[in-house]
């Protein structure tokens, strides 16, 4: 018999639909409930499992006080041949990540290439659920989110940008996907959570104290803000993805944007930006399955330094945990679980 409190192996059959009810139970359309809980479950697929159903605690936290509209439905507003925005109208991030990525599948099929931005959004998860369903029609992508201020501008010393999200997909024909999903901190903030917890210190690369100082204290970086990937680098690549899917997309940007824990209960009002290319312009799928194959075992023919770690393609480490779980059934954490169960039970 199992202890209550050891993680449980649930079969993706029956997630899926846990999931799509509990969402159901916090007052969401069945149709937007089973959008939101296809992008967070693949995200458990892949093993992100900070940003996949484990969200449902600060979703429904979120939904709960109003700072997120259950009733929201996106609307598409087209700017040119192949540029639209989405209008999230403060609906769950991922309804208004996956009403961004189905417009500019539709939009791309036509033109070739798209670019939708969307403004009124909230956390919309991690962005290879996008990529990877991009990829599994066909297209390659480039998709950001901006977020909540944690990092504080190049030389500053308080928190003025986001740790945004930015990623990258390029498909295979045989489902071996091309997949980068980063962040621009050196570590998620949940790491330095997890090292206090702990009582283990942390590299003073990864986060400021309060005044700007680097530490090795997980309580004073919590108290602090995170570094930026490359330094001077990171800050300018965090901006730019601010640009793109605050500035122009005619969301918040920056400071502007509400906090995700000091103000539960007002809109954040994120904004992403969805650029897609449909690959079938570019050549026929044994072109690009050729091609593909060929790029990774160039880097997989690298001799490794450690023989126990061989070169990866960004994306593989995901890709195996999903045909892993989809086996053996998906890990979810017991507080995970009876949450679930709990909003799930309302719509009994």
């Amino acid at each position: 018999m199992n202890n209550k409190n050891e993680i449980s192996q649930v079969a993706v059959d029956a997630l899926r639909p846990l999931g799509r009810l509990a969402f159901e139970g916090l007052g969401l359309a069945p149709n937007a409930a089973e959008q939101v809980a296809k992008v967070l479950v693949l995200a458990d697929l892949f093993g992100l499992t900070t940003h996949g159903l484990s969200r449902i605690e600060s979703y429904g936290a979120r939904l709960e006080s109003g700072g997120i509209s259950a009733a929201a439905e996106p609307t598409i507003e087209p700017l040119a041949p192949a540029v639209a925005r989405i209008d999230g109208r403060n609906a769950v991030g991922p309804l208004v990540g996956m009403a961004a990525l189905e417009a500019g599948m539709d939009i791309a099929r036509q033109f070739g290439i798209s670019l939708v931005l969307a403004r009124g959004s909230n956390h919309f998860g991690p962005v290879s659920p996008y990529s990877y369903l991009a990829a599994e029609q066909g297209f390659a992508s480039i998709i950001g989110s901006n977020a909540t201020t944690t990092i504080a501008p190049s030389g500053g010393s308080d928190a003025r940008l986001g740790n945004s999200p930015l990623g990258f997909g390029v498909p295979n024909p045989d489902g071996n996907h091309f997949m980068l999903d980063m962040a621009m901190s050196v570590v998620a903030r949940a790491k330095i959570r997890n090292a206090l917890k702990r009582g283990e210190s942390i590299p003073d690369s990864w986060a400021t104290d309060a005044s700007g100082k680097p530490t090795t204290d997980p309580a004073a970086a919590l108290d602090g803000f995170l570094l930026p990937i490359g330094g001077h680098k990171g800050y300018g690549l965090a901006l730019v993805v601010d640009l793109l899917a605050g500035l122009l997309s005619d969301a918040a940007y920056l400071t502007h944007v509400k906090s995700w824990v000091d103000a539960p209960d007002e809109p954040q009002n994120l904004g992403h930006f969805f650029i897609l290319i449909d690959t079938a312009r570019l050549g026929s799928v044994e072109w690009l399955k050729g091609r593909m194959i060929d790029f990774a075992a160039i880097l997989h023919q690298s001799p490794a330094v450690d023989s126990g770690s061989p070169v990866i393609v960004p994306g593989e480490i995901e890709l195996r945990k999903m045909q892993r779980y989809l086996q053996e059934g998906v890990p979810v954490d017991p507080a995970t679980k009876a949450l679930l169960d709990q909003y799930a039970s309302r719509t009994a």
